[in-house]
């Protein structure tokens, strides 16, 4: 059984990587084509030409249609053909299947799953995107060996930081902080306080603190895989609270999970924070920072993924952290049923 869930936005590009030329993507299992119209309004097809099946991306654009490269045949951006040279008829069935797309926070989005439910308003609010003191970093792309659950299992699990990012976000004094969840119907939060600790790498690279910190990690997680961790560290003994928490060194960290198929992940991420806020070069060594990161992620996750092919089993016991995973689990599977329902009906 698929483990996908369809009526959901997840992000399919990058704004700048859309343009007038044909980018192919595969998205849930469906290999996809991508272009922008003339007006400069992104379009997509299944790479897939109805006729002879042949690959529609190995066509070309004329103006804002999509010509087949093996037969001639034209579609709209809407799926419909518009031209079979020579032949005057076409059948209803020469269509092509699209999907609904929106545009926001410089991505392009796609909705894989009933169109008639395809709100843009639904699309996950991106905290302090454009506001005056914080500074971005976006359009960066990693690729996992791995499910997409294996990474929303690990992007609500503040535990392995200490082990896995020692060298970046992590060290020995969060070992024995525990674990706080929280949930409602479409999300996860996981979180803890690490209190009167030594800064980790990345807070005493970018910092300015002389004495222990108080370190905050809360781990949010939007169903079916949109993460945000808010990230960061104030001066031991100040009060934890949000006026405190912007005063400090803070961040926000977003990773848009895209499945591409059972067994691999597109993994799209920005990150906000509000030290620095002018500096190419903090900008530079963040991007490098969060990079190193999540290719620590990546590596462990794709052993893991191995691992769980090669027994069939995900896990052979459960601890306390598996907690907010747990939960998530259970909220996608409720979806995923919610959405056979729907289409049963």
């Amino acid at each position: 059984m698929s483990s996908f869930v369809r009526n959901a936005w997840y992000v399919a590009a990058w704004s700048r990587e859309i343009g007038r030329q044909l980018t192919t993507r595969t998205i849930l299992g469906e290999n996809l084509v991508f272009w922008r119209r003339e007006d400069g309004t992104p379009a997509v097809l299944v790479d897939r030409c109805p006729h002879k099946l042949a690959p529609l991306s190995l066509g070309t654009l004329v103006g804002d249609d999509l010509q087949c490269g093996y037969h001639g045949m034209t579609f709209n951006g809407s799926g419909q053909c518009v031209r079979i040279p020579g032949q005057a008829a076409i059948p209803p069935s020469a269509s092509a299947r699209t999907f609904a797309l929106a545009e926001r926070y410089g991505a392009v989005w796609i909705w894989m799953g009933d169109p008639a439910l395809a709100d843009a308003a639904r699309i996950v609010e991106v905290r302090r995107h454009g506001e005056p003191g914080w500074a971005l970093v976006d359009g960066q792309y990693l690729h996992f060996d791995c499910n997409y659950l294996n990474i929303t299992d690990n992007l609500v699990d503040p535990a392995h930081t200490t082990y896995v990012h020692k060298g970046t976000i992590g060290n020995a004094a969060a070992e024995d902080v525990g674990v706080k969840v929280e949930q409602d119907d479409d999300h996860v939060l996981a979180y803890r306080w690490v209190n009167d600790s030594e800064p980790v790498p990345l807070v005493q690279a970018m910092g300015s603190f002389t004495g222990p910190v108080d370190r905050w990690q809360y781990y949010h997680l939007h169903l079916p895989s949109v993460s945000c961790v808010d990230f960061g560290s104030i001066a031991a003994g100040r009060e934890h609270s949000e006026e405190e928490m912007d005063a400090g060194l803070r961040s926000f960290s977003y990773n848009f999970l895209t499945p591409e198929t059972e067994t691999t992940t597109h993994y799209f991420w920005l990150h906000l924070r509000n030290y620095h806020v002018d500096s190419a070069e903090a900008g530079a060594q963040v991007a490098r920072l969060m990079t190193d990161t999540f290719l620590e992620d990546a590596a462990i996750l794709a052993r893991v993924q191995r691992e769980q092919e090669r027994t069939g089993v995900r896990e052979f016991v459960r601890l306390a952290i598996d907690n907010a995973p747990a939960r998530i689990r259970r909220l996608i599977a409720r979806q995923q049923a919610q959405e056979a329902e729907q289409a049963a009906a």
